[in-house]
């Protein structure tokens, strides 16, 4: 399984990723429209905080499911997390705010988001 470190901006939130990046998601509801993300979706065991969770700020907007995590300094949204269908905790990570990705090679599946 591979590494991968990611953080925003500045720095202030700052983590780790293990798993297989295989592809992303780019959603189009109001918040990721805004946003860019680009989201692989992972076990949210297999992510590790490496600052400390208060440098975080979340926002939960519409059914109130998913903790979108963002920076209160540069404003840079890193992750979120949230609860699969199955009940299993996730993490939805930015992949853009990871460490040495060709974001041209990674394959991206569109998700409408609006029709939630």
């Amino acid at each position: 399984m591979t590494t991968y470190h990611g953080s925003c901006h500045c720095g202030a939130i700052a983590f780790d990723v293990e798993g297989e990046l295989q592809g992303a998601v780019a959603c189009n509801c109001s918040m990721c429209q805004r946003k860019g993300s680009l989201l692989w979706f992972v076990p949210r065991p297999q992510l590790t905080l490496k600052t400390p969770p208060e440098a975080m700020r979340s926002y939960r907007f519409n059914k109130h499911l998913i903790a979108h995590h963002f920076c209160p300094t540069c404003g840079i949204h890193p992750f979120g997390e949230g609860t699969a269908p199955n009940g299993a905790a996730m993490a939805a990570v930015n992949i853009r705010c990871l460490e040495g990705i060709e974001l041209d090679q990674v394959p991206v599946q569109h998700f409408d988001g609006r029709a939630l």
